[in-house]
C-alpha cells in the first residue's frame, strides 16, 4: 500500500487506453492501491508505458464464469471502479454497474468514454480530435485561414476525460463516506472537453471572442501572446497581457515606436506582429532567455520534450524524473504532509495476480480454484 493521501483507498481498474491508465496513474501516485484486471495472456509491461506505472496487474480471463466471480469478489471490498469500455460491454461481462452496486452498495463506479453513457453517439467508435470536435474547442485553436490543429490529445482524453473522471469519482467516494450509498459517475469526454472551455462560452457569448481562430487575444491573435521563432531557428513564447507586463516587454525588446502604444488595438495586431517577429529573429532563444527569463514579461522559452528535463527550474522542483532510464512526469500535485510519490515501475501483465488476490482477502483454496478453472 502506498504512500500519499489515498493511501487505504482500494480501486480496481479494468484495463484500458490513453486515459483511463492515466487515471489511474494519478489516483496510484497518491497513494490508492490500484489493481488492475488485466487480459489474461495479454501483452504489457513496457517501460515506456509511463501511465501504467506503480499499480499492480492482476491477469484474469473474463470469459470464464470464475473470473467474473473473482472481480465481484474483489469488489465487494474496493472503494471505486474504473472503467473506459464502450457503454454496455461492462453489462456484458457480468460486471455492470447494478450488479456491482448490490455486492457492495458503498462503490463508486466510475465509468469514462468519448461520447457518455447516454445520448445518440454514446456507442459510436471516436477518439479525442473528435470529442473535442463536437464541443467548439479544436474549432478555436489554429491559425487564421488555416485548418483547426489537435493540440496532441491533451484537451479531450486527458483533460476532458481523465482528470474529470479522477475528479468525480474522489468527490462521489467522499459522499459515500457520508452517506454510506455508492454511485455511477458518468466521465463522457465531450462534457469534459466542453467544462474546460467555460470562459470561452462567456466571451463568445459577450461578444469579447471572434469565432475565426487565430485572431483573438489568447489563441495567437495578439502580438503580445503568441510564440516567435528565434535567430537560432528556436522558439519562444510571450504572454504580456497586462499592461505594466507588456511595458516591460517593450523596455526588454526596444519597441520604441508609438504603434506599440495601442496594445489592446485588434486592427494594428497584424502589423504589430510582423514588427515583433522581426525583432525576436534578432537574437537566439537563449539570448532571449538572458534577457526575458524570470522577468514579469511572462516569458519562456519552447522547449522540446527531451529539453524539458534539463531547465533549471524543471531540475529544481524534480518536475521530470528517470526511471529505469525513461524520463517521465513526477507526481502532481504535491503535499505538504501526505506526500505522493511514484508507486513502482510497469507490471508486467498478470505480475501480482496472487499477491493482489491474497491481500484483498482471497484465501488460498480460493487462488487455487481460480486456477484450476484456467481464470488466472
Amino acid at each position: 500500500m502506498g504512500s500519499g493521501p489515498l493511501s487505504g483507498v482500494k480501486i480496481i481498474e479494468f484495463a484500458g487506453i490513453g486515459p483511463g491508465p492515466f487515471c489511474a496513474m494519478l489516483l496510484n501516485d497518491m497513494g490508492a492501491d490500484v489493481i488492475r484486471i488485466d487480459r489474461k495472456g495479454g501483452r504489457g509491461g513496457s517501460k515506456f508505458d509511463i501511465a501504467s506505472r506503480g499499480r499492480r496487474s492482476v491477469a484474469l480471463d473474463l470469459k470464464k464464469p470464475k473470473a467474473v466471480e473473482a472481480c465481484l469478489k474483489l469488489i465487494e471490498s474496493a472503494d471505486i471502479l474504473q472503467e473506459g469500455f464502450r457503454p454496455g460491454v461492462m453489462e456484458r461481462l457480468g460486471l455492470g454497474p447494478d450488479v456491482c452496486l448490490k455486492r457492495n452498495p458503498k462503490l463508486v463506479y466510475g465509468r469514462m468514454t468519448g461520447w457518455g453513457q447516454t445520448g445518440p453517439l454514446a456507442k459510436a467508435a471516436g477518439h479525442d480530435i473528435n470529442y473535442i470536435s463536437l464541443t467548439g474547442a479544436l474549432h478555436a485553436i489554429g491559425r487564421p485561414g488555416e485548418k483547426p490543429v489537435p493540440p496532441l490529445n491533451l484537451v479531450g482524453d486527458f483533460g476532458g476525460g481523465a482528470l474529470y473522471l479522477a475528479m468525480g469519482v474522489l468527490a462521489a467516494l467522499h459522499e459515500a463516506q457520508r452517506s454510506g450509498k455508492g454511485q455511477v459517475v458518468d466521465a463522457a469526454m465531450t462534457d469534459g472537453a466542453s467544462s474546460l472551455m467555460a470562459m470561452f462560452y462567456g466571451f463568445t457569448a459577450s461578444g469579447m471572442w471572434k469565432e475565426p481562430h487565430g485572431t483573438n487575444m489568447l489563441d495567437g491573435g495578439a502580438h503580445f501572446y503568441d510564440t516567435y521563432e528565434t535567430k537560432d531557428g528556436k522558439w519562444v513564447s510571450l504572454g504580456s497581457i497586462e499592461p505594466q507586463f507588456y511595458a516591460i516587454l517593450r523596455e526588454k525588446a526596444g519597441l520604441s515606436e508609438d504603434i506599440w502604444d495601442a496594445q489592446m488595438d485588434q486592427s494594428k495586431w497584424p502589423e504589430m506582429k510582423e514588427k515583433i517577429s522581426k525583432v525576436m529573429k534578432t537574437k537566439t532563444r537563449d539570448e532571449w532567455c538572458e534577457i526575458m527569463e524570470g522577468t514579469d514579461i511572462c516569458f519562456a522559452p519552447v522547449l522540446s520534450i527531451t529539453e524539458a528535463k534539463d531547465h533549471p527550474h524543471n531540475k529544481a522542483r524534480e518536475t521530470i524524473v528517470e526511471i529505469d532510464g525513461v524520463a517521465q512526469p513526477n507526481v502532481a500535485p504535491r503535499f505538504s504532509r501526505t506526500e505522493s510519490k511514484i508507486q513502482g515501475p510497469v507490471p508486467e501483465v498478470g505480475a501480482h495476480t496472487q499477491e493482489a488476490l491474497a491481500d484483498w482477502g482471497f484465501s488460498g483454496g480460493d487462488i487455487d480454484a481460480l486456477k484450476k478453472a484456467e481464470a488466472i
